[in-house]
């Protein structure tokens, strides 16, 4: 018998208990949140607002004890340095909002899990307040805010529908030695 079966048997025996142990310990993890309630992967739940005409479905849903549902988002990445990105937070908090408006029972927190981090997001009136106001944003019309330039409207790709490129325009070096 070759001498280093046993060596590998055993590094591999080492393996599958280090992986045993670190899913124990996330299931330890998980039950502090609640209990799973949906998985995307699985058993999916879509949550729906008509009044705020949003639809959604998290990666995770846990309950708590108290029946409280807590959305959970699952990225598969390092933990930013600086904390979650803005984007990651608002798409939590939308499911908050969903999760919210189905059940009648707001969540407390919502739940970012990145590859080396778990980071709880709180849900109340402030985050409340500031999802609702971007949903407004997102939903009014163009108000001619951005600073067109003929560079910036060649490069992207809605200068052909868009009522405010510039695309193909001159440049106003050209427009002043057309005057």
């Amino acid at each position: 018998m070759n001498p280093l079966v046993p060596l590998a048997l055993a590094a591999i025996g080492a393996v599958v208990l280090l992986a045993g142990a670190s899913s124990v310990a996330r299931r330890r993890r998980d039950r502090r949140v609640g209990e799973l309630e949906a998985i995307d992967a699985g058993r999916p739940r879509t949550f729906r607002s008509e009044r705020y005409r949003l639809v959604g479905r998290p990666d995770a849903v846990r309950r708590q004890r108290d029946g409280t549902l807590v959305p959970v988002e699952l990225k598969r990445r390092a933990a930013p340095a600086g904390g979650p990105y803005p984007s990651h937070v608002v798409q939590l908090t939308a499911y908050c909002l969903l999760v919210e408006e189905e059940t009648g029972r707001a969540p407390r927190f919502g739940l970012l899990r990145y590859d080396d981090a778990e980071v709880r997001v709180p849900w109340g009136e402030r985050e409340r307040a500031h999802l609702t106001m971007l949903l407004a944003a997102v939903r009014s019309p163009y108000d001619g805010r951005a600073d067109p330039s003929p560079r910036k409207c060649a490069g992207c790709r809605w200068s052909p529908i868009c009522d405010a490129s510039l695309a193909g325009a001159p440049r106003s070096s050209d427009r002043r030695r057309a005057t």
